[in-house]
């Protein structure tokens, strides 16, 4: 999160009205906000901070919410809450497609968008740390990781290429050297979406993760799995300068 641990929220809106009332009402709810009219004053307000989460207007002129939301998630800058005009389904099927976190139809209840909000950062809070590994070569149990070709190296020269999934996988474990992370975290830190009863898919992703880079895939040592938690990477992660 931003400073003092208070959630800095961007909000994206051409119109005054609605950008000054989502301001005021988070404000009072306790986070911190910053308004920008348009994807110009949007995109100075980025190089100015960071932010936990964008509130974000489709119809806006210049550049429209929808292309400003695949520029953004691209470059994995904040999650992203749309606000789309009532009705325009394909709207929200779209920005849901290329990156944003949820949608919110206008006209909207402040308190429906406060909720909203508080999931998303529910959801994402964790990704945070992941987002700053992203592009840096990491050496972990031997490996170095080339996050640009997805390829990792072993000290003895082996190569191991991932998958788009393994990669993820490996990323998310990478930023949290040692921690516990339940099934249900890390499905949804790779994939956004919560786990159901009977999903075994972090289980296969997993197994196939540990089956390139582990010694012994059926006792590992690098990814451990932890009773009643979850996996834990139990190594340490270094930056290869």
């Amino acid at each position: 999160m931003g400073m003092n641990n208070t959630p800095h929220i961007l909000i994206v809106d051409d119109h005054r009205e609605i950008r000054d009332a989502v301001s005021q009402y988070l404000r009072r709810n306790g986070y911190r906000t910053t308004t920008a009219r348009d994807a110009v004053e949007m995109d100075a307000r980025l190089k100015a901070g960071r932010f936990d989460l964008i509130v974000l207007d489709v119809m806006m002129p210049g550049e429209d919410g929808l292309s400003v939301c695949r520029r953004l998630s691209a470059q994995g800058v904040a999650p992203i809450l749309m606000l789309t005009a009532l009705g325009e389904e394909t709207d929200r099927i779209i920005g849901l497609e290329i990156g944003a976190d949820d949608y919110l139809p206008k006209p909207f209840n402040p308190r429906e968008l406060l909720a909203r909000i508080k999931a998303i950062l529910r959801r994402t809070g964790n990704r945070q740390p992941a987002e700053r590994i992203e592009g840096r070569h990491l050496k972990f149990a031997g490996w170095e990781l080339d996050p640009d070709r997805r390829l990792l190296t072993h000290d003895d020269g082996r190569e191991v290429s991932l998958t788009t999934a393994e990669f993820r996988l490996l990323q998310v474990f990478l930023a949290r050297p040692r921690f516990v992370l339940s099934r249900e975290q890390l499905l949804d830190l790779t994939s956004g979406r919560e786990a159901h009863v009977f999903d075994r898919t972090i289980d296969n992703q997993v197994s196939r993760l540990r089956r390139k880079i582990e010694d012994d895939p059926a006792h590992p040592a690098i990814i451990t799995t932890v009773r009643g938690g979850g996996y834990s990477l139990s190594v340490d992660v270094k930056e290869v300068t």
